[in-house]
């Protein structure tokens, strides 16, 4: 069983930078693909960005490109999303999931944690 734990979230005005955090638990995570979905109000959850945990490759939504960052640190088990740029439309609740793979309906994950509410003001 693995758990997953979100902090980093809150208000932030249009233009402004969050970094969102997930930690680990229960198995060591250093080789799955970890990442981030968000889901906004009456929308449906959508992916965000994933890492690769043996190469640290990555995959981002377009909507995101050039101004979230994905990292990760294997030695604290801990995978982060840097935010920069944003705007009211990346206000969601944002999940952590391990591991992110894709399925012929898109991008799934087995794993979840509970979501930080990410909120930007205009």
């Amino acid at each position: 069983q693995v758990q997953l734990v979100e902090s980093g979230g809150g208000l932030v005005q249009a233009g402004g930078s969050l970094r969102l955090s997930c930690a680990a638990s229960g198995r060591t995570l250093s080789t799955y693909s970890m990442g981030w979905f968000r889901q906004a109000p009456g929308h449906t959850r959508e992916f965000v960005a994933r890492i690769v945990g043996s190469t640290s490759g990555t995959n981002y939504a377009d909507p995101v490109k050039g101004r979230f960052t994905i990292s990760r640190d294997n030695a604290k088990n801990t995978v982060y999303l840097q935010m920069n740029g944003l705007t009211p439309e990346d206000t969601a609740v944002y999940f952590c999931a391990a591991p992110i793979y894709t399925n012929p309906r898109g991008w799934t994950a087995d794993y979840w944690g509970q979501g930080t509410q990410v909120t930007v003001s205009s």
